[in-house]
């Protein structure tokens, strides 16, 4: 009897330090193992792990991506207009044991104070540099240079044991002082690209009507040149048909040429001529044979 009442608080204390040996380690977390404040084990996979109970200390960091919104800060590009800007970045932390060295026991306070400090220099190195205006950060442009951002904080981060994953630019605004200043310059130089674009305009448009005039007057040149040739032409052959009709039949051709005179002088309301009596025009209305009136012959 004496024996076993000795023997159950042993058991029991054995199985509370064998339980207290384990612990496990999860899929979001990275785990340290410390005695006396030096690492003793580094656990970044998840499982089962083993310590000595009351000496051995856990510390556990997120081994998820985390996030950090930085506060506003104020830029100054190359065309010396000011920006207030502010970001937000992801984050994780790539080596447990340097962050742990960097960071200390401070925690991710202290982490997040550290990155927020290398982003907002690093921010301002970039946006402040030669050749990046206000106009690019608002461009396309505007992702490269968060990705130089990006390049360049994690290089930085890297003595902290932290990884860069991504930094994206939030908000960009003008000072509230130089709000109404910036307006005013950016509705001068529309209006002068404006007016730049105008003239532009007038110029192309004065060289089209000029080329377009040059274009009708050659055109035109070329259909009259054409149409003479084809008056000529066409009156050549006329004088040929007319030589051989009078060629075959002299009679016939003056009473057809007569015909066509009368046709041409009685057309319309025209129909009143004042001729003298024996004039020739009429000869052939004066004969019933359809033959000229010989004047001796109609007296």
């Amino acid at each position: 009897m004496r024996k076993t009442s000795y023997l159950i608080p042993i058991a029991v204390i054995v199985v509370a330090a064998i339980l207290s040996s384990i612990f496990v380690v999860d899929e979001r977390e990275k785990v340290l193992v410390l005695r006396f404040g030096q690492i003793k084990q580094v656990r970044v996979e998840p499982g089962i792990g083993f310590k000595i109970p009351v000496l051995d200390e856990l510390v556990s960091f997120e081994d998820r991506i985390l996030s950090l919104e930085t506060p506003l800060i104020e830029v100054t590009p190359a065309d010396d207009r000011r920006l207030e800007i502010d970001a937000f970045v992801l984050y994780r932390i790539d080596d447990v044991v340097q962050y742990r060295q960097a960071i200390g026991a401070s925690g991710e306070a202290r982490a997040e104070a550290e990155l927020s400090g290398i982003l907002e220099s690093q921010i301002r190195a970039v946006l402040g540099s030669q050749g990046v205006t206000s106009n690019t950060i608002l461009s396309p442009e505007r992702s490269a240079l968060m990705d130089q951002i990006r390049v360049r904080s994690d290089s930085r981060a890297d003595a902290l044991g932290l990884a860069v994953v991504d930094v994206r630019l939030r908000q960009t605004n003008l000072p509230e002082q130089n709000f109404d200043a910036t307006l005013q310059r950016m509705i001068a130089e529309r209006e002068r690209e404006a007016t730049d674009e105008r003239a532009r305009g007038r110029e192309a448009a004065q060289r089209v009507t000029a080329l377009a005039d040059r274009t009708y007057e050659e055109i035109l040149s070329e259909a009259r040149r054409d149409a003479r040739i084809i008056e000529g032409e066409a009156d050549a052959e006329r004088n040929r048909v007319f030589a051989k009709a009078y060629s075959k039949d002299a009679e016939f051709f003056e009473f057809y040429r007569s015909l066509s005179a009368y046709e041409a002088s009685l057309k319309g309301e025209n129909s009143t001529m004042v001729l003298s009596p024996d004039s020739e025009f009429f000869n052939y209305l004066r004969s019933d044979q359809g033959r000229r009136s010989e004047e001796g012959e109609t007296r």
